[in-house]
């Protein structure tokens, strides 16, 4: 196996990738909000692979934020349907949701930004919640490119981090960083969810 990987034949899969063309790729990422199991960051990085650092990266945002946005309204459109309606209706669900009611723009901004983050948790919670959908989409708008554009640069040099040790290294270490940064700002929203819901009911 990792005696197979090397920067030619990576090379060589993503020439075989943009063969598929552009609208291949689009679809891909754009479905990857409804399947999840599909590896956005790789995605991402053959994106960046075959098509450059700007046409990469506009293509994974934009697909990114087509794909999210339409799985949202999916959410909205059948919030009534008995499955959903169950989801709901579970506790930590109904606490993120009154949540998002109430602070709105900031978390989903945060948790967006996130490389590692379950995006279908996130537009799952959003769609059920009573955010607006003109303020959900500027939200999705704003917050992929700061993920995408950092998954975009590593794939457009490729060739240059696998060849070199260091690069690989110090990538590596990068995206431990930010996946632990995200898993703590998780844990940090989710005290902030309980804390929040505790100090509105004491009000009452």
């Amino acid at each position: 196996m990792f005696d197979w990987i090397s920067i030619d034949n990576v090379e060589l899969l993503i020439e075989k990738y943009k063969l598929l063309g552009p609208w291949f790729s689009v679809l891909l990422t754009s479905i990857e909000a409804f399947l999840p199991f599909l590896p956005l960051f790789v995605i991402v990085v053959a994106n960046a692979g075959a098509y450059g650092l700007f046409w990469g990266f506009l293509l994974s945002w934009l697909a990114t934020v087509v794909g999210s946005y339409l799985f949202f309204l999916m959410i909205r459109y059948f919030g009534n349907h008995r499955l959903l309606q169950k989801l709901k209706a579970q506790k930590q669900v109904k606490q993120l949701i009154h949540w998002v009611d109430v602070r709105g723009f900031t978390p989903l901004f945060v948790l967006l930004c996130l490389p590692f983050t379950p995006i279908v948790v996130v537009n799952t919670v959003a769609g059920l919640s009573h955010l607006k959908k003109k303020y959900y989409f500027l939200t999705l708008l704003i917050s992929k490119p700061v993920m995408i554009f950092f998954i975009s640069y590593l794939g457009s040099d490729l060739r240059a981090i696998l060849s070199s040790p260091m690069k690989i290294v110090v990538s590596c270490l990068i995206i431990a960083v930010i996946w632990a940064l995200g898993k703590w700002i998780e844990r940090y929203l989710t005290k902030r969810v309980e804390r929040d819901l505790r100090n509105i009911k004491s009000r009452k």
